[in-house]
């Protein structure tokens, strides 16, 4: 009988600290998920346009200008989430400037709005 009540009991605990380290696994993408947004909306609102698809486009410039401005200066400055945000913003302008041009040239999405449509 003590075997089985220590078996339950680190099942029990087995299964807490699963379930924290799942929950702050799932906190952990959410907070950069949320910074990388709020970086590609500062790149949205450095560069002249706008980008598509709103807070996801931000999100997505953000992401990935945080590697590629961890390519181009490295980890400088603060980071918040595992993101470096200096490096962040200069590489999400990259990507927004480089999302402008590709939209210009009648590559990718079109912005919607009041004056696109037909």
């Amino acid at each position: 009988m003590p075997f089985g009540f220590l078996f339950v009991m680190l099942l029990i605990v087995a299964a807490l600290v699963l379930g924290i380290w799942a929950t702050f696994s799932v906190l952990g993408v959410l907070v950069t998920l949320a910074i990388a947004a709020i970086v590609g909306w500062i790149a949205d609102r450095i560069v002249p346009g706008r980008l598509p698809y709103g807070w996801a486009g931000a999100m997505v410039a953000g992401l990935l200008g945080s590697w590629i401005g961890s390519l181009l200066i490295g980890h400088v400055g603060p980071t918040i989430a595992r993101i470096p945000i200096i490096p962040a913003i200069l590489g999400a302008v990259i990507v927004a400037f480089a999302v402008q041009l590709l939209v210009k040239r009648g590559i990718g999405p079109r912005p919607r709005g009041p004056e696109t449509r037909v």
